[in-house]
């Protein structure tokens, strides 16, 4: 298997709080000597004002499960979901294929 992707999509009107909030995070665990090897792209749909998908890319399964399980993890998450205009929707993907050209 070559990864797993999770894909968290939300409303929200204090996008910018949103991404002070993503920037902190990763700040303090890169303090803090806990960055794990994650790829973070946070995306706003041009067709739905305020709507908007964080697309989080980890080398397996196993990793982003311990990253799910750290208490600052859960902090961010509760945080970010009092940031939306409503919950926020998470899908977990196993990666079958990537291709770049």
């Amino acid at each position: 298997m070559a990864g797993f992707v999770q894909i968290v999509e939300y409303d929200t009107s204090h996008i910018d709080e949103v991404r002070t909030l993503g920037d902190k995070f990763r700040d303090e665990r890169q303090a803090e000597g806990l960055a794990i090897e994650i790829r973070v792209t946070m995306a706003a749909d041009r067709d739905r004002p305020n709507h908007y998908v964080t697309i989080a890319e980890f080398p397996s399964y196993e990793i982003a499960m311990q990253n799910s399980n750290r208490p600052e993890t859960s902090e961010f998450a509760a945080r970010l979901a009092e940031l939306c205009d409503g919950p926020p929707t998470f899908k977990n993907l196993d990666v079958l294929t990537t291709m770049q050209s």
